[in-house]
Order: C-alpha cells, then sequence, then structure tokens
C-alpha cells in the first residue's frame, strides 16, 4: 500500500516539474497535437478489496478519443474482476494528459455482479499512467482507485495501449 502512495507521489511531483519546464503554449499546444488521436487501452493488474480484504486479478479496457488541440479525451470503458462476484463495470472515460507521458482517467459507469445482474450501481474509477511510447504502443505503470456501493478497490498494474 505504502509503494503505491509512493508512485503516485512521484509521479505527481513529475507532472509538477515538467509543467514548470514547459511554459511555451504553442509548444505544449504542438506535443499534443502531435499524440495519437485515439488509444485502445488495456490494464493487467493484481485488485486488492479494502473491505473483504481480498486480492484476485481485474482487466480494464478502454477506448479514449483525444479531443483536437487539448489534453483531453473522451470515450468508454469495460473493467472484469475475476473472483467469486463476477465483477463488471461499464463506464464513460474522461482523460487528462499534462503532459505527454502522464495521463488522468475519471471514469463514472454501473458495476454488476453476475448474480445480480439485472441489479446494476453506480460506480466510479480514477486512474493515473505513465506510458512510454514505441511507435505505437504505450507500455507503463497504471495505478487505479475504483468505488462501488459492496466496496472501494486499489489496483497497480501495468497499462499497455495502442495509438492510432
Amino acid at each position: 500500500m505504502k509503494i503505491a502512495f509512493l508512485i503516485i507521489a512521484l509521479l505527481f511531483c513529475f507532472s509538477v516539474n515538467a509543467q514548470n519546464q514547459l511554459t511555451d503554449t504553442n509548444y505544449l499546444e504542438h506535443k499534443h497535437h502531435d499524440h495519437h488521436k485515439n488509444e485502445i487501452g488495456v490494464a493487467n493488474a493484481p485488485v486488492y478489496f479494502i473491505k473483504e480484504k481480498v486480492l484476485t486479478y481485474g482487466l480494464h479496457v478502454h477506448y479514449i478519443r483525444k479531443i483536437d488541440h487539448t489534453p483531453f479525451g473522451i470515450g468508454a470503458g469495460y473493467e472484469r474482476i475475476f473472483d467469486k462476484h463476477g465483477h463488471h463495470t461499464f463506464g464513460i472515460v474522461g482523460s487528462y494528459m499534462p503532459i505527454d507521458k502522464l495521463s488522468f482517467i475519471v471514469a463514472p459507469g454501473i458495476t454488476f455482479e453476475d448474480e445480480a445482474i439485472n441489479s446494476p450501481d453506480f460506480a466510479l474509477h480514477l486512474e493515473t499512467s505513465y506510458e512510454f511510447e514505441i511507435n505505437n504502443f504505450h507500455l507503463g505503470p497504471v495505478f487505479e482507485f475504483a468505488y462501488d456501493p459492496e466496496d472501494f478497490h486499489i489496483s497497480l498494474g501495468l497499462h499497455i495501449g495502442l495509438g492510432f
């Protein structure tokens, strides 16, 4: 748990430092303009349920379309938690990329379990990732915090994306 908070703190420090160094608006606009307009991303991670104190596996998939000449994007996402509950979450994804490699995602949506498919509940996912680009592929660490009425969960894993 302490390691996850340390990683988040470091990512925020990198973000603040990079923003202080990149004050030229034309440079920032150019960097975001050159970035891929679309991304399909997958996050693989162990997921820890805070109330239940259970560790399991989760898979998060999203599609994001960048909004022209801005660091913002919008899209859709799906998360599957593979445990005894059969947890599914569908949501709208909003992204913010303050610097070229760092992104923050907010994804409100609905969640349900396999045995309660007719009773969806509100869910909220917050995610941050730091990406290293190799041509059209993005690879890097991802941290997620999620809320649903049953529990909170956190995950620290690997984000793999394809930009086009």
